[in-house]
């Protein structure tokens, strides 16, 4: 009888192994969103679109038939990922806008740009973000997560509400995640200048992102604008560059730990596109998705007067009345 040498006998373990692995991968990452439904004659706008989440959603749509404009602040990143979705998709109606978020004037820009352009928007994906960035702050003094994960939608969204009730039914999706579980709202030092903790900061702007959607859709109620905050879970994208172990050799032993239970970019967008699509989500008012189940969110997160504190200090920092009127006046020139 022969037996198969030691080095092949460990080579045929490790490739069992490997493959046992894939596919416990592949079911623990979920189901892709039905395939059948279409977007066509849809326009989205998709923030951090040149790479992860934002990336594949991007992609997603533009296959399903959207016009799809990547508000990105990275041009030259975000026309060669353009370039490839139209080749790839078929689909020439998929645009680059220059948006930073840590901004309010570029957002203010982007804003008089695409309403120059298009009458209407169906769908606005806030999903571009940063993960316990170093300490820091925005162009307007915001500490920076909080002025990029969270000030920086609640601009551009407000500042594209009369487009998105004119163009009703539309939605609007916040990309928020379970790190919010971890988050409370610092009325004290909400830009965390007196003591930055970067987990901490993450946290809670992912915290203020379902805030945002939930008092978003209080008084979206009636309008025709649905609004829903969803979790992609852990997914595999870039949003952990800042994370102190991706800067050392253990990301080497610790990425691979993690790895089977990551699910990639264009799975984790799948809650995105289902957000953006699905029938059943036309009345969503703040809803918060979990792998595109409705689920609870933090206790914290459903304290409704937190929301509109929320919302009102976020529209005396932004200065939103004033970026409005600036458009207002632009318009009118």
């Amino acid at each position: 009888m022969w037996i198969p040498s030691a080095p092949v006998a460990l080579i045929s373990a490790v490739a069992a192994s490997a493959g046992v692995v894939c596919i416990f991968k592949d079911y623990y990452s979920g189901p892709r969103y039905d395939r059948s439904v279409r977007a066509d004659g849809k326009v989205v706008i998709v923030t951090g679109a040149t790479s992860g989440l934002g990336k594949e959603a991007a992609w997603e749509l533009a296959n399903r038939g959207a016009k799809v404009f990547m508000a990105c602040r990275n041009m030259e990143k975000c026309e060669e990922v353009r370039r490839d979705i139209v080749l790839e998709t078929k689909n020439k109606y998929v645009y680059c806008r220059p948006c930073d978020l840590a901004s309010t004037a570029s957002i203010r820009d982007f804003v008089a740009r695409f309403k120059s352009e298009e009458p209407q928007i169906h769908v606005l994906v806030n999903n571009a973000g940063v993960m316990e960035h170093p300490q820091g702050v925005t162009r307007d003094g915001f500490e920076t997560q909080f002025g990029v994960n969270h000030l920086g939608h609640f601009l551009l969204t407000n500042l594209l509400l009369d487009t998105l009730k004119a163009s009703a039914p539309s939605r609007v999706i916040i990309v928020s995640g379970s790190a919010h579980f971890r988050g409370h709202i610092d009325k004290e030092d909400l830009n965390m200048s007196k003591q930055y903790d970067a987990p901490a900061a993450y946290a809670q702007s992912k915290l203020a992102n379902i805030l945002f959607a939930t008092e978003l859709g209080r008084r979206m109620l009636e309008t025709g604008v649905a609004v829903i905050a969803v979790d992609p879970g852990l997914s595999d994208t870039n949003i952990t560059r800042h994370l102190p172990m991706m800067k050392s050799i253990t990301r080497f032993f610790i990425y691979p730990l993690f790895w089977p239970i990551m699910k990639s970019s264009k799975i984790g967008s799948q809650v995105i596109v289902h957000a953006a699509l699905d029938p059943s989500m036309e009345r969503c008012a703040g809803d918060y998705y979990v792998d595109m189940k409705k689920v609870n969110p933090s206790k914290e997160a459903q304290d409704f007067e937190l929301a509109l504190w929320l919302w009102r200090v976020s529209e005396k920092w932004t200065k939103l009345n004033e970026h409005k009127a600036a458009l207002v006046n632009a318009n009118a020139a």
